[in-house]
């Protein structure tokens, strides 16, 4: 018998000061970074996928971000604006 699946990992990668796109509130974002990997007989061996996004600390809404988004913003929080 083979057992296989996925599990999922979250990363926390920033945490950024910006206007909420739904409530309208200046308030922190969550930059974080979603990766399922496929598993065999529990043992996680590669990526399946790998989404972006930024989660509203206000109103938890949450916006999915293309690599080069996340990577620009992850930047722009490291060089302090």
């Amino acid at each position: 018998m083979i057992v296989f699946g996925t599990k999922g990992y979250l990363y926390q990668l920033a945490m950024l000061s910006l206007v909420c796109g739904r409530c309208g509130n200046p308030a922190a974002h969550a930059l974080r970074k979603r990766v399922r990997k496929f598993t065999l007989f529990f043992v996680p061996l590669f990526p399946v996928s790998t989404t972006y996004a930024t989660q509203c600390t206000f109103c938890g809404a949450e916006q999915r971000v293309t690599p080069e988004q996340a990577r620009r913003l992850q930047a722009q929080e490291a060089g302090g604006g």
